[in-house]
């Protein structure tokens, strides 16, 4: 469906908004860190509350607390009466108490902002140029164990919110095929393989990532009591010839593969096909940019596409199903199953025929 015609004015004003967007997103950042979205909404029953009153409250100066809210009354995120008392506004309030926006504004603040800065430049190298900005890796994925505290929280927490939900449901669906084996690809901080452990004890894990990583993972899997159903094997994807072990009847890769360029994928995914019997599947769950209900999580997706390409390793994205669909079938797979999970979320459940 085409959209309604936009008249000039508001045309130029929507460019005017994208042209300050950062100064909008620095404001809000700061609204949140000070404390001043929180002192607005607990005086909610009051009619709000005046610039010298959280001045006051929050020991910030009145010009400091007065540049933020003005921005902020513009662009929707405040509004103020006659009485010059400030409240929340929806936007507002999703911006400072909905859980799926605080995750995405401590991403893009902690992880990405300055790094973002590089985006041209990557563009035309088709390297994380702004990479640079949080260490020095060729990839963030051989950095993810060296980031600042704050930065690694911001990153983890991204990561597992679009993936958490789904995991029981997930689960469910791979238990149903009774496997003893699964091999986790890319296991991060190990917590689907505690989640598996904690859910059936007829499932031993090896999980497959980087040193660093896998590191981590096997600590964790310690720490909940798993080490003896829990091993791991590194191994670096980007090297020429990399193997996994065989023996596996599930092989599992969750929101993985979209760290990857196509031909990066195809070569994955032929590694796990050249491991697998005739009675192992392989596991892919994703988040595709075709199959999202709503405009706003396409707009997510496209958005972290272009943290793939100027902070994570410069070549890869959010994808469509149908672009998977085609790489799938070039390493020798078959999708058997293709399963909507959660609202964001698809299965393919592939075979070697």
């Amino acid at each position: 469906m085409s959209k309604k015609p936009m008249r000039a004015i508001e045309a130029l004003e929507e460019a005017q908004k994208i042209a300050f967007a950062p100064f909008v997103f620095q404001a809000t950042v700061s609204l949140r860190k000070l404390g001043i979205f929180d002192f607005i909404f607990d005086k909610r029953d009051e009619g709000g509350v005046t610039v010298s009153e959280i001045s006051k409250e929050l020991s910030v100066s009145e010009y400091g607390v007065g540049v933020l809210l003005e921005i902020a009354e513009t662009s929707n995120i405040v509004s103020k009466c006659e009485e010059e008392k400030y409240e929340l506004t929806k936007v507002g309030y999703f911006l400072n108490y909905n859980t799926t926006a605080n995750v995405n504004i401590n991403f893009t603040n902690e992880v990405c902002y300055k790094g973002l800065f590089h985006l041209n430049d990557a563009i035309k190298t088709g390297k994380p140029e702004g990479l640079k900005e949080l260490g020095d890796w060729s990839t963030i994925y051989q950095g993810l164990s060296q980031l600042t505290p704050e930065v690694q929280k911001s990153w983890f927490d991204f990561d597992h919110h679009y993936s958490d939900d789904i995991f029981d449901e997930a689960l469910s669906l791979v238990l149903e095929r009774k496997p003893k084996v699964l091999f986790d690809i890319g296991g991060n901080t190990g917590k689907f393989a505690v989640h598996c452990c904690n859910t059936t004890e007829e499932l031993t894990i090896k999980i497959v990532d980087l040193p660093g990583q896998l590191n981590k993972a096997l600590a964790n899997a310690k720490k909940n009591g798993f080490e003896d159903r829990i091993s791991g094997h590194e191994i670096d994807w980007l090297s020429e010839n990399p193997k996994i072990p065989t023996g596996a009847d599930v092989i599992w890769m969750c929101q993985f593969l979209d760290c990857f360029s196509e031909d990066e994928i195809v070569k994955v995914l032929s590694t796990c096909a050249a491991s697998m019997d005739e009675n192992a599947e392989l596991i892919i769950v994703e988040t595709f940019t075709d199959r999202q209900k709503f405009d706003n999580a396409k707009f997510i997706l496209e958005a972290t596409s272009l943290y793939f390409t100027v902070l994570a390793n410069g070549n890869s994205k959010m994808y469509p199903a149908k672009v998977f669909e085609r790489l799938i079938a070039k390493a020798g797979l078959k999708i058997k199953e293709d399963i909507t999970i959660g609202e964001y979320h698809t299965m393919f459940v592939c075979g070697k025929g």
